[in-house]
């Protein structure tokens, strides 16, 4: 299932990525497509996403009876609450704080998925790509900053911050509602989507991609799933 979404994805994406701060090609979020189902690459008899699973079961993320181990606690098809908590105790859901190591950094193709629920009453959360030393990639929705929803952008070296890239068109998370956030690492940048829809891209400041070895998740987020893959 896994590899087929992968194979299906890394399609979609392509490698072209020359051509301006996106690809030509229409798969990443936010580009016009004849078919708009994202990532843009799965053919349009087969709509739900990720992995391309039978339209007929239309639950996000498809509905998997609970003997597929690939969705975190195997919820039965028929409960339809999401992400409902594990069938199991709660012994397979990451907990926030949540850190993991990246062996071999990050590179080109990396994509990372996170699906969790904002927490009602949330104040921030966090994300961070980093080195054993400084923060490569802080990515930091604040929900209410003087009054305002803002998501901050910015890279620590050296233990100094630098500017804050603040700059979006809409601030998806909502307290108390569950989201999928990708981050997918190209050569020049980091770009972020979430719940199926592009949101931003953040060039590079650390060049040593391979020096950044840990994701980190942290503050007003409950978690349900979190996935790191090559793309073919």
């Amino acid at each position: 299932q896994m590899l087929h979404m992968s194979s299906q994805l890394a399609d979609a994406l392509g490698d072209n990525q020359s051509a301006g701060p996106w690809p030509s090609n229409p798969a990443w979020p936010g580009q016009p497509a004849p078919n708009p189902t994202w990532p843009g690459g799965q053919p349009a008899s087969n709509p739900a996403w990720p992995g391309g699973q039978p339209a007929s079961n239309p639950a996000w993320p498809g509905g998997q009876p609970a003997s597929n181990p690939a969705w975190p606690g195997g919820q039965p098809a028929s409960n339809p609450t999401w992400p409902g908590g594990p069938s199991g105790g709660n012994s397979m859901w990451p907990v926030v704080p949540y850190d993991e190591l990246l062996p071999h950094g990050v590179y080109d193709k990396l994509l990372i998925t996170i699906t969790g629920t904002v927490k009602p009453n949330a104040d921030k959360f966090t994300v961070n790509l980093s080195t054993p030393k400084d923060v490569a990639f802080h990515f930091n929705p604040r929900f209410n900053d003087y009054g305002q929803k803002v998501l901050v952008r910015n890279t620590c070296v050296n233990n100094i911050w630098g500017k804050e890239e603040r700059e979006v068109q809409k601030f998806p998370f909502v307290p108390g509602q569950p989201f999928q956030m990708k981050i997918l690492c190209t050569n020049k940048e980091f770009r972020v989507a979430v719940n199926n829809s592009h949101l931003l891209a953040y060039q590079h400041r650390v060049k040593e991609l391979q020096s950044i070895n840990k994701l980190s998740i942290l503050y007003d987020v409950t978690l349900s799933g979190v996935e790191v893959e090559k793309l073919p």
